[in-house]
Parts: C-alpha cells; sequence; structure tokens
C-alpha cells in the first residue's frame, strides 16, 4: 500500500522536516525548486501506484477461476482489492490530478495511448467503490488476532471520509465520520489511552488504529531510524530531522502558544512544560531517551555540552553525520527493533484520532463548531495527549470561524507529525505556497548575527502556479503522448 521510506521522508516534503544530507527521495530537488519533469521522484511515484493497480487487476480478473471457492471469502478478497485500487487512484490523484484511469487490466498497446480522466470523475468512482464494498467487509470487532491488519469497513469509511476532506466536501466529510463516531455498525473505535504508546510495539492493532501497513520483525521490516534517531543510542547518522518550524508550533502545557500573552515560554528553556506530544514525537538537546533495557541516557545536542566521546556524536556540527537541524527522531523507535534498528512496527496510515480531526475541521468549516462538537474532538486528543490546564481543555467561544480553523491547522500539526501526513495538509489548505518558500530553521546553534541564531537551513521554493500539482512524468509522456501535462510543466 505505501512505501515505508517515503512515510518518513515525506515529512521533509513539507515544513516539518528537513534533509540535510543526501536528496533521499528528492525531497530537496522538490522543495528547492531544482526539479522537473524528468525528476526521478515523480516516475517512481507514478509507477509505484501503477504497479499497485496493475496488481489488483490482475487479481480480480483471475479471483473468480479458483474452483470450489466460498463465495462470502472470494469477495471478501475482492473487497480488499478494491480498497487498495481506490487507495492508489486517490494517492495518484493527490499528486497529479488527472491520471489515466481505467479498471480493468489494458494492454501495453492501450496504454502508450490512453489519455488522462479528469479528477473529478476518478473521485466519483473511488467514493462509489469505497460505499459499495462496504457489505463485503467484516468490522475490526469481528477480527480474529491472526487477520489482525485486514481491510474492514472502518477502513473503507475512514478512507472516504479522508478523500471527501482533501477536496474540500465537508458534508460528506461530516456524515463518513459520524459513522464511526457514533455507530457500532461499521467498527468500534476509540483514542488509545496513550500518545507514546500508540508507537509502541506491544499495543499494535490498539482501537485507535483503522488501517495500517503491517510488519513483521525478521521477515518484512524497516530500518530507516538507522538514519533518524540520535547517533549516541546506535544510530549511523541523520539524514533527516525536524525543523524550528515544526517545533515551535506545539504548545505550552497551559495551552497557549509560544507568542501568546501569558504563554510563560522562555527561549532559553525552550524544551520545558511543552505539549507532551513533541517529547512522544522529537529528541531535542537534554532528552531522556529510555533504552530497551528501560534505563535512561540523556541526549547532548547542544554544541560542546556532551560529558564523553559516545555522547558527543549527537552535538550538532555543520557538515557533519549529526542532525543538520538540532533534533532526531522519536516516534515510531523500536525499542524491540533489531540490529540497524531493522524494526517489524506496523506504520499506521489511518487511525482514530484522525477521523476526530477531520470531523472538527469539518464542522469549522460548515460554521458548525460548537461546545460538543469541541469535546469530543480536539479536548479529547489534548486530554490524552497530557494537558490538564482549563485553558488547553476548554470550547473557547469567543473565536471567530478563521481564528478556529488556525486551532485547528495547529493541532493537527502537533497530532499527525512525522506520520507522512502534513505535505497532504498544506496542499490542501493552500498554504505551501507560504510556508514553503524561504529558509527553513534549526535550533538555536547557528551564527548570532543570522536569523538570531537559528540554524538557517538551505531555502525552500515554491511556485503556487505550478506545483500543487506534480508534472506527468518525462518518461512517462515520452511513451504516451496522450498523457499532455500539468499548468506551467
Amino acid at each position: 500500500m505505501i512505501d515505508s521510506k517515503r512515510f518518513f521522508y515525506n515529512e521533509a516534503l513539507s515544513d516539518n522536516a528537513y534533509v540535510g544530507r543526501g536528496d533521499q527521495e528528492s525531497v530537496n530537488a522538490i522543495t528547492q525548486g531544482n526539479h522537473n519533469p524528468s525528476t526521478g521522484r515523480f516516475s517512481a511515484q507514478w509507477s509505484w501506484h501503477y504497479r499497485g493497480i496493475k496488481t489488483c487487476h490482475v487479481f480480480l480478473e483471475n479471483i473468480d477461476r479458483v474452483p470450489d471457492a466460498n463465495e462470502a471469502v472470494i469477495n471478501r478478497f475482492k473487497a480488499e482489492c478494491r480498497f487498495m485500487r481506490a487507495f492508489h487512484y486517490f494517492y495518484l490523484t493527490n499528486w497529479f490530478g488527472d491520471v489515466p484511469f481505467f479498471t480493468t487490466d489494458i494492454s501495453l498497446e492501450e496504454s502508450k495511448v490512453i489519455s488522462r480522466t479528469d479528477k473529478a470523475t476518478v473521485l466519483k468512482w473511488i467514493h462509489e467503490e469505497l460505499k459499495d464494498i462496504q457489505q463485503y467487509l467484516p468490522v475490526n470487532t469481528s477480527l480474529p488476532a491472526e487477520e489482525n491488519g485486514r481491510i474492514t469497513k472502518g477502513a473503507a469509511v475512514a478512507l472516504n471520509a479522508r478523500v471527501y476532506l482533501y477536496n474540500n466536501d465537508w458534508t460528506n466529510v461530516v456524515s463518513e465520520c459520524e459513522k464511526l463516531m457514533t455507530s457500532i455498525d461499521f467498527g468500534e473505535y476509540q483514542l488509545f489511552g496513550s500518545y507514546p504508546g500508540l508507537f509502541e510495539p506491544e499495543n499494535e492493532n490498539n482501537g485507535e488504529v483503522i488501517f495500517d501497513s503491517q510488519f513483521v520483525p525478521s521477515k518484512r521490516t524497516y530500518g530507516y531510524l538507522f538514519d533518524l534517531a540520535p547517533l549516541s543510542v546506535g544510530a549511523r547518522l541523520n539524514d533527516m530531522a525536524a525543523t524550528q518550524e515544526l517545533v515551535d508550533e506545539y504548545l505550552m502545557l497551559n495551552g497557549k502558544y509560544i507568542n501568546e500573552a501569558g504563554s510563560g515560554y522562555d527561549e532559553t528553556k525552550m524544551y520545558e512544560d511543552r505539549d507532551p506530544r513533541m517529547g512522544a514525537t522529537l529528541v531535542y538537546h537534554g532528552y531522556e531517551w529510555t533504552k530497551p533495557d528501560g534505563n535512561k541516557q540523556t541526549i547532548y545536542i547542544e554544541p560542546n555540552t556532551a560529558p564523553d566521546e559516545n555522547s558527543r556524536r549527537d552535538e550538532y556540527v555543520a557538515g557533519s553525520n549529526s542532525t543538520s537541524t538540532g533534533y532526531y527522531l522519536r516516534k515510531y523507535y523500536d525499542k524491540t527493533s533489531e540490529e540497524n534498528f531493522k524494526s517489524g512496527l506496523n506504520l499506521i496510515l489511518l487511525r482514530y484520532a484522525d477521523v476526530l480531526m477531520m470531523y472538527a475541521e469539518a464542522k469549522n468549516e460548515l460554521t458548525q463548531m460548537d461546545e460538543t462538537v469541541w469535546n469530543s474532538t480536539l479536548k479529547a486528543i489534548r486530554t490524552r495527549a497530557g494537558f490538564t490546564d482549563d485553558y488547553a481543555l476548554n470550547f473557547n467561544s469567543s473565536l471567530d470561524q478563521d481564528d478556529m480553523r488556525k486551532v485547528i491547522q495547529k493541532e493537527r500539526r502537533a497530532e499527525f507529525a512525522m506520520e507522512g501526513l502534513r505535505i497532504y495538509d498544506i496542499r490542501r489548505w493552500r498554504s505551501a505556497e507560504t510556508v514553503l518558500n524561504g529558509f527553513p530553521h534549526g535550533a538555536k546553534y547557528g551564527d548570532i548575527s543570522v536569523d538570531n541564531g537559528y540554524i538557517r537551513l538551505n531555502k525552500r521554493t515554491f511556485n503556487k502556479n505550478r506545483d500543487y500539482l506534480w508534472p506527468v512524468p518525462l518518461s512517462e509522456k515520452d511513451k504516451n503522448p496522450n498523457l499532455g501535462q500539468n499548468p506551467g510543466w
């Protein structure tokens, strides 16, 4: 369903993270404006999805040949495959807009002349598919343990809500989310009790997880934290890290933003009294890293502070193997991982917190945000995160729609940081043209005469008249001139 490497490195396509070494998944070429239709990421993304669609078509066109098969079992397999096909088409339209669309396996000759279908038509089909397949899928509560990870009614509903969300169809977002919030006909979901625990291997397949990419230790694993975690705990180097812009977005424990009057924010103690989700997601100077044996290890990132040689490996040094921003990654660290951080920890693609956040956003856009909606969505999410202050938890009726929109958008960023969703959010909000233009920053370990000492990273460029859609890859156009091209490319 997903490429696990892109799950992580897509964060650096957004303003959440920065790749300071190499150009993983072409994120620097894209964010710095050095991309064109020949850029490898575009053809790789295109091919990834169409390979998935091809596999689905072959399966769907051959499964009925199985002799003496149980009809209900076959229908369920077909529904699962149709879900995956819809998933692939959805993300194709997100990146490329209009795309070649077909629902049967086409020949090589046909693939060389097919034209693109308008996005609206593809989306209409996706919605119809995701609704139709629900009759063949089980609810999550009926799954035996050995079937954990298989596609359910709830997954089809949640994906349908996300498709509506990404296309600003607020009324349908509400109706789809309410199916999961108010009825057990589509499954039973709830926020998991611990935010950091949500990403721990002992809590896989918990009641918040609606759909994930399943991994199995030693058989199907990934090891990207080998280049994302602190070096002193066993990582090889650091090639992607969080930006200061992400760090600055986290609330204070009292519920106020750092630049809000009365927040109590102290730049010299910027990691104290902050949203607990920050510590569950990122590693900063002075962080207490919990090792597999349960013991704590202090991470030293500020230059010239480490007490020994091993700890010194994590210190920020420009151009070294350590972090380029002054931060490391914590989320998805698997304490049971094998050598070189090879992990079988599942990567969550849809979870109940997102259903609540989608619902809150849609209700606000429909001017229907009220205390009841707030309490069932943002208050519940912040309570789970660890907030206790009334200012953080209670509904503020003085906020107008625009103010509430900002609160919701900031909450999404904090809740889902480093889960691969930010790039889609800033594209659909049309804020990429703002947050992806100019210099991103790291921690305050740089030249004090430049940007007040916050590390100035390489400048980013986003063309609002072109970059909200990726170009049709040149390699595909060379094979099929009928594909045309997106505006500006």
